[in-house]
């Protein structure tokens, strides 16, 4: 693991942090919505690296140590994020990237990969959608008081706990651990709750799914309560020569329990 580096990309401050060799080939790890790269956790990391990898994962505007707008007021949009990915690039001199987008950040993916195919040598798609299908039913919780901590911190773990969708897998602790970690280290709870879900989604503007041109793993948990598994069998049957990867017992995440299938997977997608 190497320190946390705020960089000024696109008139903006972003934290990035990587693990292991810069001249292995690059995973870049991009979150969904309201979720900083503290979720991409460290272990996680650090295994790829392992594997030969040289990971990238930052905090998106509006998450963790980077910056933040007015909650309800987030003055960008959807291709600002996706600039910000290819930013992350540039700033840390690599050319091109294995892109890993996780929920809604599975668009940044499709956006990089269609929109900026130079940059993208293959991509995967975790736990995201072709937003065709209907979503599914998750018993999210009521919003928290966003200056009282410790609610915030409960909103967290108990969001986290609906998306796992009943899984054996969720570890409620563990959960907790990370979600006080993460509201210590961020800047707006409110900011990073709404802003994700009120900007204009403007990208990709070249494609969709059935242009991606790059090798492709589609991997979605089997009883994913948000976009359940026919979103994901949906995206694989979208993009032309997709592979997909059913996480078992899992819900809306990546949890420690399956790391054993999907750090394999992603290193023999990468390879």
């Amino acid at each position: 693991m190497n320190p946390e580096q705020l960089l000024e990309i696109n008139g903006v401050e972003l934290c990035v942090q990587t693990f292991g060799d810069p001249t292995d080939p690059a995973i870049l790890l991009i979150h969904g919505a309201s979720a900083s790269m503290l979720w991409w956790e460290d272990a996680l990391c650090g295994r790829l690296a392992d594997g030969g990898r040289f990971v990238i994962r930052f905090d998106n505007r509006d998450t963790g140590r980077s910056t933040h707008w007015p909650a309800g007021e987030p003055a960008y949009a959807f291709s600002d994020m996706v600039a910000d990915a290819v930013g992350v690039l540039d700033a840390l001199g690599v050319e091109t990237a294995h892109v890993v987008g996780r929920s809604m950040a599975g668009g940044t993916a499709l956006a990089l990969a269609v929109d900026h195919p130079a940059r993208v040598d293959t991509v995967t798609f975790v736990t995201t959608t072709t937003g065709e299908l209907e979503m599914g039913q998750v018993a999210f919780p009521p919003p928290p008081d966003y200056d009282d901590v410790q609610q915030v911190v409960d909103h967290v773990v108990a969001a986290v706990a609906a998306y796992a969708g009943g899984s054996p897998h969720f570890d409620p602790e563990a959960a907790r651990a990370l979600a006080e970690r993460d509201v210590a280290r961020g800047k707006s709870a409110a900011s990073t709750m709404l802003n994700h879900y009120l900007i204009d989604f403007d990208a990709p503007r070249n494609g969709s799914f059935r242009d991606v041109a790059v090798p492709t793993l589609v991997v979605h948990g089997e009883i994913d309560p948000a976009f359940p598994l026919s979103h994901g069998e949906a995206l694989r049957d979208a993009v032309p020569g997709a592979r997909l990867l059913v996480l078992p017992a899992t819900g809306h995440d990546v949890p420690p329990p399956v790391w054993d299938l999907f750090v394999p997977a992603l290193l023999e997608h990468t390879s």
